[in-house]
């Protein structure tokens, strides 16, 4: 079974209240917050879209999209 592969991170800035559990539980350490203390994808090429900050996010601010192996 081939893996997916990231096509887009999506961050609802509006959503996210900075909570920082994405950030927490990202393996590669994708995400960061900001200077506004929102989720930001700073090391998009380190992504193995496990999407683990997707499933963990309370408040459904991020969303990862892959491309079709």
């Amino acid at each position: 079974m081939a893996k997916a592969r990231l096509k887009e991170h999506r961050i609802n800035r509006d959503w996210c209240k900075g909570c920082g559990i994405c950030v927490a539980f990202c393996p590669k350490a994708v995400l960061e917050l900001d200077d506004e203390d929102k989720a930001v994808a700073v090391r998009v090429q380190d992504c193995i879209a496990c999407r683990l900050c997707e499933l963990r996010c309370p408040d459904l601010a991020i969303e990862v999209e892959t491309e079709k192996p």
